[in-house]
């Protein structure tokens, strides 16, 4: 029997995923959509006038078998796919696409919510409202009032987009295995890290390659490549190889299928009566148009831009300096940041990676939580995983009640997609006066253990393991009626806020004495280390920013287009990013290379006209540790405000009522420009 089409007989109703084959997601999906439709013919055939309960209430409770499917094998496909996982999602794709089109251009459905949404929303609680005003413009934003012709031609839209996201997904992933730095003298490995040669060795030996070593675009091995290698030659080879994913001609190239998605997106926007891609997503996000967008990245850009140039002009002179280079590039970046961050404040990823074993940074932010919230983890075994690497732990409130299933997969495999997200196999949801609680995941891709070492974070990898537990916090306090508001169901500017937060504490010797301790002797990090962190968290905040600011811009670039823009995106394809680079892009260009075609948050996550929302949230979070400063980083009244009025309120209400009753006013940008050094004492009106 299909186990998605059977209640789950596991503990906390977890998936089993080890019951679970590929020949079970198609067939499982077509029963649940068949279920669905009669769902929604109960609904519509209803004779009874159309109220919150008959209608929005049981639309939300409608589709849980698609549900089922639906959060095992996207998840899966990123975390551990195989070529007939890529191949069922090509088929998935379409089904899900037209099931969702059918659903929102049925019009009986759509009268019965009109009028539900034109009644006096008296007598409903705050959560209701949001519930019936989201669903009454998810309507009418994907083509409920449009012409039959039209919603005809957005089906298709719909359809082709989906299907060219996946397909632009599988290429970056098929470009990143595909590429191999195979190392077979022991010269070109001079500046290298011992733990990073070592694993470099298991790596080729893994492959054939014996007595050699093997470097491949994972993020633990490129970025130690890149920070370390003292061969430039191969630091170009590595530099190109990792930033012309999808731009190479073959079979792998993206640039079609960027255009393609971005003139679809137009077509979409302008079919549904906006400008642009950008202003249809922005009508739902807290920066609300993209004027607004550009004048916040602007804004941000003309106070970090004179110190990216310093921080450039002297790491240019450092490299010439050093190594007499007379043109500092993209692939020297890295390398000579962190010889002048060492030479300039006595630190580097080196000194401090004894100190970051994973199993202790892991227990660090499970004690930060627990300062904090109250809440603790305690690790299962009898909880069924999809990979051998995956940890299962239960989460207990501060009276010992199950709050949620945590799952975490750290380490990387050529099934895996780069970089590290949180996600949600289960959302919280009350039903039937039963509080369901999650199951939330965050994925990673750390470095591996081998078999002299444990596997030891650089620093930047211990703010990632905090990031990404952030946005598992706002998942895992999730308590609200409907699974569609609940946990990180909020705007996507906003959704970044916790995760981000927490962040701050990887820089305070309050929380660092609670898990830095050396793998070897124990000891605990010295205070003198935690100040060194402090002391060069600015180090090269213009050039971190502009960067940040330049990607933003790339994303609105693209999705800031009308439909008629023809002469934009006909231009020579890299010639459209240079244009949103142009004034910040520091370093020559490099010929071959390109972001677009890889750039997978956009192309194929769901930052679209959304990357911006890094800086904006980091505004938020800046401002929101001032509250923390102020009264204590561990200071519980806080915390549980934060937790209340954020984490726990997921998108139930607009998000800026949300901060502003946390916080007790607007965001300021001034605390994150004063943070990372870009301003002194020159306070702006910027509001975020």
């Amino acid at each position: 029997m299909n186990p998605f089409l059977l209640p789950y007989q596991t503990p906390f109703e977890s998936i089993p995923f080890s019951k679970i084959s590929n020949e079970h997601y198609l067939p499982a999906l077509k029963k649940g959509i068949e279920i669905a439709q009669l769902e929604i013919k109960h609904i519509t055939s209803n004779p009874e006038k159309p109220s919150f309960e008959n209608t929005i209430e049981a639309m939300e409770k409608s589709g849980e078998i698609i549900n089922k499917v639906t959060s095992a094998f996207f998840n899966l496909n990123s975390a551990n796919t195989n070529d007939e996982m890529q191949s069922i999602a090509q088929e998935i794709s379409p089904l899900l696409t037209a099931h969702g089109n059918d659903i929102m251009m049925n019009k009986e459905l759509f009268n019965r919510i009109k009028i539900v949404h034109a009644s006096s929303f008296e007598g409903f609680t705050k959560e209701q409202k949001t519930l019936l005003t989201k669903t009454y413009k998810s309507y009418v934003r994907n083509g409920a009032n449009l012409s039959d012709d039209d919603k005809k031609r957005l089906r298709e839209i719909d359809t082709q987009k989906a299907q060219l996201s996946l397909t632009f997904g599988e290429n970056v992933l098929k470009e990143n295995n595909e590429f191999k730095l195979i190392i077979d003298q022991e010269k070109d490995l001079t500046g290298l890290p011992k733990s990073v040669i070592e694993a470099s060795s298991i790596s080729a030996n893994n492959e054939g390659h014996e007595n050699k070593w093997m470097f491949t675009l994972d993020y633990p091995s490129y970025i130690p490549f890149m920070t370390y290698s003292e061969n430039r030659s191969l630091r170009e080879q590595m530099y190109r190889a990792f930033n012309s994913k999808g731009f190479l001609e073959n079979e792998n190239n993206n640039t079609d299928f960027v255009i393609k998605i971005a003139k679809l997106r137009a077509e979409r926007a302008k079919l549904l009566g906006y400008k642009s891609h950008a202003h249809y997503v922005l009508e739902e996000r807290m920066a609300e148009s993209p004027s607004k967008v550009m004048d916040f990245l602007n804004d941000i850009q003309s106070k970090a831009i004179s110190h990216a140039r310093k921080e450039f002009d002297e790491l240019s002179a450092y490299a010439n300096k050093l190594d007499q280079i007379e043109q500092i590039q993209k692939w020297d970046s890295t390398y000579y940041s962190e010889k002048l961050k060492k030479e300039k404040f006595s630190i580097d990823d080196e000194l401090l990676r004894p100190y970051f074993q994973l199993e202790n940074v892991i227990e660090g932010v499970f004690k930060t939580a627990e300062k904090l919230f109250g809440i603790t983890f305690q690790k299962r075994n009898d909880i069924d995983v999809y990979h051998e690497d995956v940890i299962t732990y239960e989460v207990l409130s501060p009276e010992n009640e199950h709050l949620a299933i945590f799952y975490a997969d750290f380490f990387p495999r050529p099934s895996k997609r780069q970089g590290a997200w949180m996600t949600s196999f289960r959302s919280q949801k009350i039903e039937d006066e039963t509080n369901i609680r999650p199951h939330v995941s965050i994925v990673c891709n750390f470095t591996k253990p081998t078999q002299d070492l444990p596997s030891l974070l650089s620093f930047q990898e211990v703010t990632t393991l905090f990031h990404e537990f952030g946005h598992a916090l706002h998942g895992i306090f999730a308590n609200g009626n409907y699974a569609s508001l609940s946990g990180t169901s909020v705007f996507w500017d906003f959704v970044e806020l916790p995760s981000q937060l927490l962040e701050n504490w990887c820089y305070e010797g309050e929380c660092l004495n609670l898990f830095a301790k050396h793998h070897q002797t124990n000891e605990v990090i010295p205070s003198e280390y935690i100040q060194k962190i402090k002391d060069s968290s600015n180090f090269q905040a213009g050039l971190a920013t502009i960067r940040q600011i330049g990607l933003g811009k790339i994303d609105m670039g693209w999705h800031n287009l009308a439909l008629n823009d023809e002469d934009v995106l006909n231009k020579e394809f890299i010639d459209i990013e240079k244009g949103q680079l142009k004034d910040i892009d520091l370093y020559p260009s490099v010929e071959g290379c390109c972001v677009s075609t890889s750039f997978s948050h956009i192309f194929q996550g769901g930052y679209s006209s959304g990357y911006y929302s890094y800086k904006w949230a980091e505004v938020l979070e800046a401002d929101a540790f001032e509250a923390f400063k102020e009264f204590g980083i561990f200071n519980p009244e806080i915390a549980h405000k934060f937790r209340d009025q954020v984490l726990s309120s997921g998108g139930s209400e607009h998000p800026s009522l949300l901060y502003k009753r946390f916080r007790g006013k607007d965001a300021s940008i001034d605390a994150l420009l004063k943070r990372a050094g870009l301003i002194q004492n020159n306070p702006t009106n910027s509001k975020s």
